[in-house]
């Protein structure tokens, strides 16, 4: 498991603005006719339409697109009843989930009321709000009413995730389990240990799917529910065994399937024993299951088992259901989430699973023997194909079963623009991320005496992403790990002035690969005292797989030494630097941005080579727009004509790449624009994805604004065409510029030099 420093937890939420959640203006704002338009006397127009048609509240405003994720805190996580202020990082958290995942928009309410009628009293009265509402972490049996009599009352989608979230995940990887081992629901023996709003309602879901009630046994904390216990709530009721049972070794004698809701360690191995051929096991108490994953695996080898943990196979994760559910019910205006809506995301999650898994979710989570089977039951969260398969079919089911008020007639269009509210962009870093964990590697950093670093290389190891090789003076990071409480006890500290030998032997190497570029013996060991030189020479010989460097120094001074000691690839003639433009308009790439100052027309058609292969190298299909301040020769002179040539040299070098040029830079991102006055550009369909400046001026002065006043997150620069992966920072970079990089060299040390 992932471990978490109490206060790092403190700073992420307290770091200014506090907690995790903005409200940004969606239309401009800049002048006062914005500000008239935006509320007096402009608003008024809108206003007037709602009281005319209330419908209208969707066309007018974010009503359509805006979740509430309401609780009172009285079941939060595993914290339990913890009250309604205590409980908003939760609801905060889960409203970023909603908008990373699906691109919804949330608020979080955290209301003082633990009497179901009050609470029902107040969620009822928010419903010209929101398009949907989210229930959360509330105490069951009151849940149970809560969501049944707010579902009566209202006429928008609501669920309480808690029960629901599960239901479906587990359904989906119960279906394919006993697909796997040959079982029908209808027939299995199942016992579920936990009472609670998840297991009531798997259970539920369960029946709908085709199993019987008579083949249920259900533990709470107080042993097992009969017809004579009088302490429990109706719904709980239902699954009241008539089986002469009292222990849960009776109950699993023969049984086929465990479900797990409750506790850590509640099901002894011994127990596995007395289970069915094949049995199934779903352990989804968090953060520790109802058995530990390798005890029950060792126990019966003929095993299928679940947890909701992500370090095991087949996680139970409720981000696999509710921000694309909500997504379907928002995008047709349903009324409800209703039995027909969940059943149909259960079966688009259970279908998934049996689809070829993409290369890019392999590649996050460095497994290429994903496959549907008894450790891929269901999709993985990062998997991109999610929302495009669970959303149209909740859509659908809203459509069929008549809770829609509007319906969707294009799907190919519907699909698009899901794929278009998120962005490749939001799950770029964290495919990337997921497949440096899944394979770490040696970074070597260069400039491990700051905070910054010392800060990253701490997160980069507690995270499983890296093994940081820290270079420095000892005695300066030590005292900044202590005034800064930083865990570095598990990295590599070198103080290469305490390296006598090695910096020798470093000397020697760069002597006889310099010897006859000016380099003298001398020399080298005057620059081995130098840590770019030693982190560069670390790389070379191998004892890292990657190198950072550029925190405290220009670009310049920082690529020399890796030029010289690592240099580049063969068949490349020259590096290039990449930025990587994180907008919600998708991900962008910029190239030439850092190393070649004014280059040709033909050093440029290398740098598209490059950058062709270095936008695939993030799963994406480079679209190349060669920009000038010319559109297809509008105007003439020495820069459109270079840009001009470089389109023309690099076509034919490329044949198969989508690029085009030489054109202005809002035209290679207008699609629209492009169709009405260039039509014949191969960009004409998509606009560009991957911008090549003409000099580095031009691509450096474009990121940076995009950095500071255009709402973007700049990830790079990307050092593209090395032999070796090393990376240069850019100076001043932030913590989380620095982890963002290092995930980008460890994947690179992965997966270099493969061919243009």
């Amino acid at each position: 498991m992932l471990k978490i420093n109490k206060q790092e937890a403190l700073d992420y939420h307290s770091r200014t603005p506090a907690g995790k959640i903005e409200v940004v203006p969606t239309k401009p704002l800049s002048t006062q006719l914005d500000l008239a338009l935006a509320y007096s006397p402009g608003v008024a127009e809108p206003c007037l339409a709602i009281a005319a048609n209330k419908e209208d509240v969707y066309k007018y405003t974010a009503k359509g697109n805006l979740v509430g994720v309401i609780s009172n805190g009285t079941a939060v996580l595993g914290l339990g009843n913890i009250g309604p202020d205590a409980s908003k990082p939760v609801m905060e958290g889960k409203g970023v989930l909603f908008k990373k995942f699906a691109g919804i928009d949330c608020f979080d309410i955290e209301i003082d009321a633990t009497d179901p009628d009050e609470f029902i009293r107040i969620v009822k009265s928010l419903e010209p709000t929101f398009g949907g509402i989210n229930l959360e972490d509330i105490k069951a049996p009151e849940c149970f009413r809560i969501e049944t009599e707010l579902r009566e009352k209202m006429n928008i989608p609501l669920m309480h995730d808690d029960q629901h979230g599960t239901a479906i995940i587990s359904s989906a990887a119960l279906l394919n389990a006993l697909e796997v081992v040959g079982k029908k629901i209808e027939e299995i023996k199942l016992v579920v240990s936990g009472a609670g709003a998840a297991a009531i309602s798997c259970l539920r879901l369960y029946l709908a799917l085709g199993l019987k009630v008579e083949n249920v046994v259900v533990f709470d904390i107080k042993g097992v529910i009969n017809a004579e216990r009088t302490d429990l709530a109706d719904l709980q009721m239902q699954f009241a065994t008539q089986r002469p049972v009292t222990a849960l070794a009776e109950a699993l004698e023969g049984a086929d399937v465990f479900l797990g809701l409750s506790a850590a360690n509640v099901l002894p191995p011994e127990l596995l024993l007395r289970m069915a051929d094949n049995p199934i096991v779903f352990a989804l108490a968090n953060p520790n299951p109802e058995i530990e994953y390798e005890v029950a695996m060792a126990t019966r080898p003929d095993l299928i088992m679940a947890t909701g943990r992500s370090d095991h196979p087949n996680q139970v994760n409720n981000v696999l259901g509710f921000p694309y559910i909500f997504r379907g019910a928002l995008d047709v205006r349903a009324t409800e989430i209703n039995e027909a809506m969940k059943l149909a995301a259960v079966h688009a999650l259970a279908h998934l699973a049996k689809e070829p898994v993409p290369d890019m979710v392999n590649k996050a989570y460095g497994d290429n023997t994903l496959a549907f089977g008894r450790t891929y039951l269901i999709p993985k969260p990062l998997d991109p194909r999610l929302i495009t398969t669970i959303s149209p079919a909740v859509a659908r089911a809203a459509m069929e079963s008549g809770s829609a008020r509007q319906s969707i007639t294009d799907w190919n269009a519907y699909e698009d623009d899901l794929r278009a509210r998120l962005g490749v962009n939001q799950k770029l870093m964290n495919r990337i991320t997921s497949a440096a964990r899944s394979n770490p590697k040696r970074v070597v950093f260069a400039e491990a005496d700051t905070y910054k670093v010392l800060k990253a290389a701490q997160i980069l190891h507690d995270e499983g992403i890296a093994f940081p090789i820290l270079l420095g003076n000892r005695k300066k990071i030590e005292e900044i790990a202590r005034a800064n409480s930083l865990d570095l006890e598990s990295c590599q500290i070198i103080d290469i002035l305490e390296e006598d030998e090695q910096r020798a032997e470093f000397a020697e190497l760069l002597y006889q690969k310099r010897k006859r570029r000016g380099i003298t013996l001398y020399e080298g060991r005057r620059l081995l005292r130098e840590r770019n030189y030693y982190g560069a020479m670390m790389l070379e010989t191998g004892q890292a797989d990657a190198f950072i460097t550029g925190l405290t120094k220009d670009y310049g001074q920082s690529i020399t030494p890796a030029l010289q000691v690592i240099g580049v690839e063969d068949g490349v003639q020259r590096v290039a630097g990449m930025y990587i433009i994180q907008h919600r308009k998708g991900p962008f790439f910029f190239a030439d941005t850092t190393v070649n100052i004014d280059p040709t027309a033909e050093e440029m058609v290398d740098i598209i080579g490059l950058t062709a292969r270095g936008v695939r190298f993030f799963d994406t299909e480079p679209r190349i727009a060669v920009l000038s301040y010319s559109n297809f020769g509008s105007n003439r002179g020495a820069l459109p004509d270079k840009a001009r040539l470089a389109t023309e040299l690099a076509k034919k070098r490329y044949p198969d790449l989508i690029l085009d040029g030489e054109m202005q830079a809002n035209t290679a991102l207008n699609p629209q624009l492009l169709r009405e006055h260039y039509p014949f550009s191969e960009l004409a369909e998509q606009g560009a994805n991957t911008l090549i400046f003409p000099n580095v001026v031009s691509g450096n002065i474009a990121y940076k604004v995009l950095q500071e006043i255009g709402g973007a997150e700049v990830i790079g620069p990307v050092l593209m065409g090395m032999r070796k992966p090393v990376h240069v920072l850019q100076l001043g970079a932030s913590v989380r510029e620095i982890v963002n990089m290092t995930a980008i060299a460890i994947v690179d040390a992965q997966t270099y030099n493969k061919p243009l």
